[in-house]
């Protein structure tokens, strides 16, 4: 149940303002927006009816609220209380009410997935290499809403941070003149050389990998948890002058995925191809989409078709989806309506560009006087990469893998203005400073995992990604 008081929150109705421009390419937006600070680009670049229907360009946006150590700050001025209490409190001032937009302005970034450990008790991990923050959200009150459906791009303003209405209507009006010139102008969509093939190295050898599968199990057969999910971690050294947003433009080309992202911030790039959905809020309706079993896909059009059919038929992958759902209806009970949590689809099937997917999808809606902060802060992190029982799996992962995964399984999406949210869980991903790439990969771990294709498996999930750095 939320820990927290839970009184209904006035909406107050605020105008946006709206501007249609002529259809543009995604990555040529992003592009010509790119030398603003504070590029945020959630990129539909798969193909798909609902999931893949819209894709936002922000930058410049006017506030940067990060969450680090223990403290929350809002341009670097510290925001008193714990992060979702500090974030909430941010937000607050800028409300617009539910209409006709997928997204008029809000929040972009994401959750690392050590934030956990702040909203549960659960022991920090040994290392820590640092590069992120547990949270990073800039808020942007100037967005390009892509619909790929419609073939329409529009741009969409708030005024904010001004909140005199004629002080936001003329900031908003110039605003939308300022970018409709700049996705106007010339993008650098000039092909940039891949490196020279990067030396990564892991914290997992084969075999102690294997023997960290092996230590799971033992742990099932004690009774503490059903399943784990243990990831490797990948670091390489980055050549001078590396490109982290060309190297996003070769990985959604070699691994096309609903939930693809690209953030650059002060020192940091991240670079996602998720093809996963962590929660989203729509009204009051709520909807997650655990991923559980994965096969690699193969070059033979009947072996990859007979490899599908194995994923789908496969007891071992249908019960550790089975196990996550259930935990992931748990999740949503805590916050939504007594009796509103359904699972429409269970172990579906869904095909990528390097792997196949077992995918169900869980819904519920949202109780009265709760919103998306309350949502997030009740289900992160996301079951489908801990395990289950949860804090019991999170411990354990932290044990074995001794690394804090950063932004890897956490959260990357928007939380809109309008109390809407859309994220993703951080797989598939690739964070970056001036030096250093990380990449992670991992697998659900249950009694009947074996070692050696577990990790086989995270290699196969990781293999569109290291292709995009070739």
């Amino acid at each position: 149940m939320p820990t927290r008081e839970t009184p209904t929150r006035e909406v107050r109705t605020r105008e946006i303002w709206t501007r249609e421009i002529p259809p543009l390419d995604a990555v040529a937006a992003a592009a010509r927006l790119r030398h603003l600070p504070g590029l945020a680009f959630l990129d539909s670049a798969m193909a798909h009816p609902t999931l893949g229907r819209h894709s936002v360009v922000a930058a410049d946006p006017f506030a940067r609220f990060r969450y680090r150590d223990g403290a929350a700050a809002l341009d670097g001025r510290p925001v008193p209380g714990g992060p979702i209490e500090a974030l909430r409190a941010c937000l607050a001032p800028y409300r617009v009410a539910p209409g006709s937009e997928p997204f008029p302005g809000g929040a972009i970034g994401y959750l690392a997935y050590d934030l956990g450990a702040c909203l549960e008790r659960v022991p920090a991990p040994a290392r820590r290499a640092g590069l992120t923050d547990d949270i990073a959200l800039n808020l942007y009150d100037t967005v390009l809403a892509i619909d790929h459906a419609a073939g329409t791009c529009r741009l969409v303003a708030t005024g904010f941070p001004e909140t005199e209405p004629a002080a936001r209507a003329a900031r908003a009006e110039q605003r939308l003149d300022r970018f409709a010139q700049l996705l106007a102008g010339p993008g650098d969509l000039a092909a940039s050389p891949p490196p020279a093939p990067l030396a990564w190295r892991s914290n997992f050898s084969r075999q102690t990998y294997e023997l960290a599968v092996e230590k799971v199990k033992e742990y099932i057969r004690a009774g503490d948890i059903y399943q784990a999910n243990i990831a490797q971690r990948f670091a390489a050294d980055l050549p001078a002058g590396f490109d982290p947003f060309a190297l996003y433009r070769r990985l959604r080309a070699a691994n096309p995925a609903t939930f693809g992202a690209y953030l650059a911030y002060e020192g940091l790039s991240v670079a996602s191809s998720s093809p996963e959905r962590f929660v989203s809020l729509d009204g009051r309706r709520v909807e997650t989409r655990p991923i559980k079993g994965t096969a690699r896909r193969l070059p033979d059009p009947e072996a990859d078709r007979a490899a599908a059919e194995a994923l789908v038929a496969s007891v071992k992958d249908r019960a550790e989806n089975v196990m996550i759902v259930d935990l992931l209806r748990n999740d949503l009970s805590r916050v939504c309506e007594p009796g509103s949590v359904a699972v429409p689809t269970l172990c579906g099937l869904e095909t990528y560009a390097g792997v196949h997917h077992l995918t169900s999808v869980v819904t519920g809606t949202l109780r009265p006087g709760l919103d998306g902060l309350d949502l997030l802060e009740n289900t992160f992190p996301g079951g489908s990469i801990t395990g289950a029982p949860k804090i019991r799996a999170m411990e354990i992962i932290g044990e074995i893998e001794e690394d804090a995964r950063e932004i890897y399984c956490g959260a990357i999406g928007r939380i809109g203005f309008d109390g809407g949210l859309d994220t993703s869980i951080a797989i598939r991903t690739v964070f970056m400073d001036a030096s250093t790439a990380v990449l992670q990969a991992g697998g659900g771990v249950t009694l009947l995992s074996e070692a050696g294709p577990e990790y086989d498996e995270t290699l196969a999930k990781a293999a569109r990604v290291f292709e995009a750095f070739a």
